[in-house]
């Protein structure tokens, strides 16, 4: 091996090292808490305590009337929660489909601003009116489960500044790439947030299933709009010194696209956008850890964490580097990614599907590397609201 190829080799592990730090600590603080107990709020709402769950819908006639039927019976064990559905430059049924299920229907027509963020704030802007004590936001492609509405509203009445649920797959008996999908969110979406929660630190908002106080909507109005509006907006929250509480006990389930070039598609725009705003707000997450701010310190961790998959690659890299610290130091990587995922699927259930289904987790790898480059495209420009397409039972 020529001394040139030696320090080319050298170089590529220890820049691919750095590269994965910040995932390695956040994986080891989320995963480590994720079984510690957490007391939860004993109280019950009052008779006055008020809710509105906001459906955010564009062109989602075949699945907005299963989703408003859901939230009001799971309403049925809880609080006063009404459902209004914002139906955003739709061209299809969604506005009548919202309201045969007893949905309250607000209808945005507006070409130059598209996306679910102005599609909220315009929702907002007319509820905050209404002396609602609670947001809920749930997707229109969702449904809840029957705890969600008492259990979000219950840490609400306690005082927590915002509420995000489980958010997990609907569908993952469709297909085995579902069946991965569901391992990737139980990990994201399940052992994350409730890591946090555990150490006390804001658990973060999935985009689904969560929901705002009015007087954190007061303190910190809803101006997010990018196609990560959530966590443009939990960065918003934690910069004014909010929480994000989780609720363990409440799920909701998001029907996912069923073909491999829809999920390339939506991936691709989730995570360019996820790239677009780590650009932006890195610079401003390192200043206020320099002013103290160490409430800053996780969110930074968690922008700088690469996706799993990729995180899996680059650690395999470093596995193959004929150097042992870089071999031991990727096996390591590779045996924090284990027991994060195993932690996950253990948080879920049909475990055994899961775990089995880890077999193919090489080609899911495989086909998340083929995303790169629409995720860099994506990155560089503004993601418009583009309805992904699913196959349902009605349309």
């Amino acid at each position: 091996m020529t001394e040139f190829l030696q320090h080319a080799m050298i170089t590529a592990g220890s820049a691919t090292l750095l590269l994965t730090i910040p995932g390695v600590l956040e994986l080891l603080l989320v995963t480590s808490s994720v079984f510690r107990s957490r007391s939860l709020p004993n109280k019950c709402t009052d008779n006055g305590f008020r809710l509105v769950a906001v459906v955010p819908a564009h062109n989602e006639e075949a699945l907005v009337g299963a989703c408003v039927t859901s939230i009001l019976s799971s309403a049925k064990t809880g609080p006063c929660c009404e459902v209004v559905v914002v139906a955003d430059n739709c061209t299809d049924g969604t506005a009548a489909r919202a309201r045969e299920a007893g949905a309250w229907v607000l209808v945005r027509e507006d070409s130059q601003r598209r996306g679910k963020g102005y599609a909220l704030r315009f929702a907002f802007g007319h509820l905050m009116e209404e002396e609602f004590n609670g947001f809920l936001i749930v997707d229109a492609d969702s449904v809840v489960s029957a705890s969600f509405v008492q259990e979000i509203a219950r840490i609400l009445f306690a005082g927590a500044d915002a509420v995000q649920a489980r958010y997990r797959v609907a569908n993952p008996s469709d297909s085995l790439r579902k069946r991965l999908m569901e391992v990737a969110l139980l990990a994201f979406n399940v052992v994350r947030p409730r890591g946090r929660d555990r150490w006390g630190i804001s658990a973060g908002i999935s985009g689904n299933g969560f929901a705002l106080a009015r007087q954190t909507l007061l303190d910190v109005p809803y101006s997010a709009e990018s196609i990560v509006e959530d966590l443009e907006y939990h960065l918003l929250l934690i910069n004014q010194g909010k929480k994000v509480r989780f609720a363990d006990r409440a799920t909701v389930y998001g029907v996912m696209p069923d073909d491999a070039d829809a999920q390339s598609s939506q991936r691709a725009r989730w995570e360019g956008g996820r790239l677009r705003v780590a650009r932006d707000w890195l610079p401003k997450l390192a200043g206020q850890i320099l002013r103290g701010k160490f409430a800053a310190a996780e969110p930074m961790l968690e922008l700088l964490t690469l996706p799993l998959a990729y995180l899996a690659t680059v650690s395999l890299f470093l596995c193959a580097l004929p150097y042992g610290f870089f071999r031991w130091y990727g096996a390591a990587v590779l045996a924090i990614l284990l027991t994060h995922v195993v932690s996950a699927i253990a948080l879920g259930d049909e475990c055994l599907k899961n775990l089995m289904s880890l077999i193919a987790a090489p080609f899911y790898v495989a086909w998340k590397v083929t995303t790169l480059l629409a995720v860099f495209r994506s990155s560089s420009r503004k993601t418009e609201w583009i309805r992904t397409q699913r196959r349902t039972g009605t349309s």
